[in-house]
Order: C-alpha cells, then structure tokens, then sequence
C-alpha cells in the first residue's frame, strides 16, 4: 500500500477543489491513479462526455484540483461484508482527518454504501462543502454513473485551466 499512496501523492493537487471519494484501492493493484482501472477509465469517459478535453486525463484531473482519496487506506474488497462494512466505519476518524487538511469546495462518494460514512466524517471535519453520491460504475452499474456523474460534473468547483 506505501506504493499506492505514494502515487497517489504525486497526483494531489496543491488546491483540492472537488475531492472524490472511493471505498479503498483495489487488492488486485489497479489502482486509480496508475490509470488501469476501471474507475479510471469511466471516470475519464464521465469528464470528457461532459467537459470535453484530450490528453493526459490523470494530469488533467489534478489540474482541475480534484483529487481522489480512499475512505480505507487498504484494500477491503475482498473481505467479507461484515468486516469490510466495520473496517469502513472504523476509518471515518482517518477520513475527517484528511478533510479537515484537504479543505475540499465539494465531496463525492464513489460508492453509495459509503455515502453515510463521507457525510459524518465530512461533518467531524467542519466541512460545510456539498457532498454528492455516485454508485461506483462496476457490476452493472456504469450507466447509472455515467448518468450520476453528468449530472453533477458541471456543478463540482474546479480551478481554471493553466493555457
């Protein structure tokens, strides 16, 4: 996990503006900001359907300021619900720690399930930013985010393009 989260580090913009927020990286390693997953992937077609742009999508990402943080900072896919749903609760604390120092403009889940979790430790933090959900774009659920993404896409702050 130290190499997810070093790589997740160069990605951080110096001004989260919108900071999406996933359950944890993957045990399998395709990890977001290696741009092989296909959170990546759909998240790309979600900005480019919407916002239009070409080029390095990861980069483009961060220069919007958004950012993507996990709720867990180890994977919990492949635990079984019980654990994987109190191991989620268990890193709310950790989570509003890093939205306290990430200041974000607008949150977004990345997965339904952790919607409650997100608010209360947007909450803890003092956070006052709109917050929205999306189901994650997995096991039949692609068009739903699709369609949840274009419809708060134009609304999530972003900082201005450098020319």
């Amino acid at each position: 996990m130290e190499a997810v989260e070093a790589t997740r580090v160069r990605f951080r913009p110096e001004r989260i503006t919108t900071l999406f927020v996933g359950e944890s990286a993957p045990a399998s390693g395709d990890f977001f900001y290696d741009g092989n997953s296909t959170m990546v992937r759909h998240m790309q077609r979600a900005v480019e359907e919407t916002l239009g742009g070409a080029g390095d999508f990861l980069n483009r990402f961060k220069a919007y300021g958004w950012y993507l943080d996990d709720l867990v900072l180890t994977p919990v896919n492949q635990l079984a619900k019980a654990q994987r749903d109190a191991t989620c609760l268990a890193a709310q604390s950790s989570l509003a720690v890093r939205i306290a120092e990430y200041r974000p403009l607008a949150i977004v889940s990345l997965l339904i399930s952790i919607k409650a979790i997100v608010e209360a430790a947007a909450i803890a933090a003092g956070s006052n930013a709109p917050r929205f959900a999306v189901p994650f774009p997995g096991m039949g659920q692609q068009s739903r985010f699709q369609a949840a993404m274009a419809q708060i896409i134009p609304t999530l702050p972003r900082l201005p393009m450098s020319p």
